[in-house]
C-alpha cells in the first residue's frame, strides 16, 4: 500500500479514511489497526487474477499471518479457503463457523488431540508432514470410522532468497517428507493401502517474503518429477499440487508485486512441466498470508522518553515494542514509520525507535527520519498487518494491544486490549505460600 505522508489538507495521518491520532486517543496505544477494505481488495485480486483466470485452482489464506474471528468471516465472505497450523487456529475457525471443507491443516508436529479435532470436524485437507503423524491419523480415522483427504508435504530442496529463519524448502528443513526414493515412495505406498486415508497429492513451501520467481520454478520442477515417477512406477495420479505462499510485500523499499507476477509464473511452469512429462495438470492451490494482510495493517504508538547521546544517537522510546512486534529482533525486519500528528512538518532529524522492554535488541526502527518530536506524539508504523498480532507476547508482563478493524471508514474493536488482570487470571498461589508458613531446609 502506498502511503502519502504529506497530506496538506489534513493535520494528521489518515489511514483508510480514519484519523490515526483520533484512533490512538479513542482506543489507546499500542494499537493494531487493520483495514477490511484493503484485505478484501487483495482477496479480490486473487480471485480475478488466479481463480477466475485459471481452471481447477484454489486459494487459501495462511491464517498464521493474522487470525481472529472477524478475519475468518472476511475470508469466508470472499470465498477463499483457510490454512491453519495448530489446534488454536482450527478452534478459532470452528468458533467462527468457517466452512470446514475449505480448511487445510498444516504443521510439522500435530498432536493426537489436534488431529482428532480435525477429523471430527471434517477438515477438508490435512497436510501430512511425517510418518509419525500418518500413524496417528490412521489410528484416529479408524476409531472415528472416517476417511480423510490428505496431501504430503514434501521438501523440494530449494533455497528461498530470504532470511534463513523463514526459508522452509531447503534440504535441511524441519518441514516435510524428504524426497529420497525410499522415504517418499514408501510413504505413498503405505497410504494407498489405507482404508481411511486418501492421498490427493503434494504440498511444498519455499519460504516467506519472497520476490524471486525462480524459487517456485525449481520447486515445481522437483514436484513434477515426483509426480511423473509415482505415475510411471505405481500408477499414482496426483490430483492436487499445493505450491504454498510466501509472496513478498513492501516494508521499506521493496516493491509489492501483483499476484499475477507469481501465479502466472507458477502456472506456466506447471503447464510446461506436466506437458513434457505427459501428465494431466492437477488442481493447483496457493496459500498467501502476508500478501493479503501485511499492508492492510499499521501499529500506533505513543512516544515517551527521548534520550540523546551526543555525536552517537538519539533514542526515542515508544509504549510497545518487542512484545507486540518481535520481527525486528527475530529477523532484523525493517519498517517505515511516520509521526502521525506531524505529517506536514519536515522530517529532518534521525532517531532510533526503541521499545520499552528490558532487552537491548528491542529496537523497532534504526535511523528513522522524523520532524521535531516530543513525548506524547503518535507514531504510526506501516505495514504491520502480518506476524505482529499473531506473534505478540506478554514479555515483561506487558498486556497485548487491542485490534481495531476499519470497515468502510468506521473503526470497531475486534480484539479487546488486555489488562493487568488478564495477565494473572490463570495463575494461583499454593496454599503453603499464602502465609509463608512453610520453609525449606536445603541440604548443603
Amino acid at each position: 500500500m502506498e502511503i502519502q505522508t504529506k497530506q496538506h489538507h489534513q493535520k494528521n495521518f489518515i489511514f483508510d479514511h480514519c484519523d490515526t491520532v483520533e484512533l490512538a486517543n479513542q482506543y489507546g496505544t499500542p494499537l493494531y489497526v487493520v483495514s477490511e477494505n484493503l484485505i478484501r481488495e487483495k482477496c479480490r485480486a486473487i480471485k480475478e487474477e488466479f481463480l477466475m483466470k485459471y481452471p481447477n485452482t484454489k486459494a487459501a489464506y495462511a491464517s498464521k499471518a493474522f487470525l481472529t474471528l472477524a478475519m475468518c468471516k472476511i475470508i469466508e465472505g470472499e470465498g477463499l479457503g483457510l490454512d491453519v497450523v495448530s489446534g488454536g487456529e482450527l478452534y478459532t475457525a470452528i468458533q467462527a463457523d468457517f466452512p470446514m471443507e475449505k480448511i487445510m491443516f498444516h504443521g510439522n508436529n500435530k498432536s493426537y488431540e489436534e488431529l482428532e479435532m480435525a477429523v471430527a470436524n471434517n477438515v477438508g485437507r490435512i497436510i501430512v508432514d511425517n510418518f509419525f503423524e500418518l500413524e496417528m491419523l490412521e489410528d484416529i480415522c479408524s476409531s472415528q470410522k472416517k476417511k480423510v483427504n490428505i496431501l504430503f508435504r514434501i521438501t523440494p530442496e530449494v533455497e528461498g532468497n530470504t532470511h534463513s529463519y523463514i526459508t522452509t524448502g531447503q534440504k535441511d528443513s524441519k518441514f516435510g517428507i524428504p524426497l529420497q526414493e525410499k522415504i517418499i515412495e514408501s510413504a505413498v505406498i503405505q497410504v494407498t493401502k489405507s482404508s481411511y486415508i486418501d492421498l490427493k497429492g503434494f504440498h511444498f513451501h519455499v519460504g516467506s517474503q519472497l520476490f524471486d520467481q525462480q524459487s517456485y520454478t525449481k520447486a515445481i520442477a522437483t514436484a513434477v518429477k515426483l509426480m511423473e515417477t509415482l505415475y510411471i512406477k505405481y500408477g499414482f495420479v496426483t490430483e492436487e499440487l499445493n505450491t504454498g505462499g510466501g509472496f513478498g510485500i513492501n516494508y521499506t523499499n521493496e516493491e509489492t508485486m501483483p499476484i499475477h507476477y507469481f501465479v502466472d509464473y507458477i502456472m506456466e511452469a506447471i503447464e510446461i512441466g506436466c506437458r513434457e512429462a505427459n501428465l494431466k495438470i492437477p488442481t493447483i492451490i496457493i496459500e498467501p498470508g502476508r500478501w493479503i494482510v501485511g499492508e492492510a495493517g499499521i501499529t500506533l504508538y505513543t512516544l515517551g522518553a527521548i534520550k540523546e547521546i551526543p555525536e552517537v544517537r538519539t533514542y526515542v522510546s515508544v509504549d510497545g515494542g518487542l512484545p507486540d512486534n518481535p520481527r525486528p529482533a527475530l529477523y532484523q525486519a525493517k519498517y517505515k514509520a511516520i509521526v502521525a500528528n506531524k505529517i506536514n512538518e519536515a522530517a529532518d532529524k534521525v532517531v532510533t525507535i526503541a521499545g520499552k522492554c528490558c532487552e537491548t535488541g528491542d529496537i523497532l526502527i534504526w535511523d528513522l527520519l522524523v520532524p521535531t518530536i516530543e513525548a506524547g506524539d503518535i507514531l504510526a508504523v506501516l505495514n504491520t498487518g502480518a506476524y505482529n498480532f499473531s506473534m505478540a507476547s506478554n514479555y515483561n508482563r506487558l498486556p497485548r494491544p487491542a485490534v481495531a478493524l476499519i470497515s468502510d471508514g468506521e473503526p470497531q474493536v475486534i480484539v479487546e486490549r488486555e489488562t493487568y488482570q488478564h495477565l494473572i487470571e490463570r495463575e494461583s498461589i499454593p496454599s503453603h505460600l499464602i502465609n509463608n508458613k512453610k520453609s525449606f531446609n536445603i541440604k548443603k
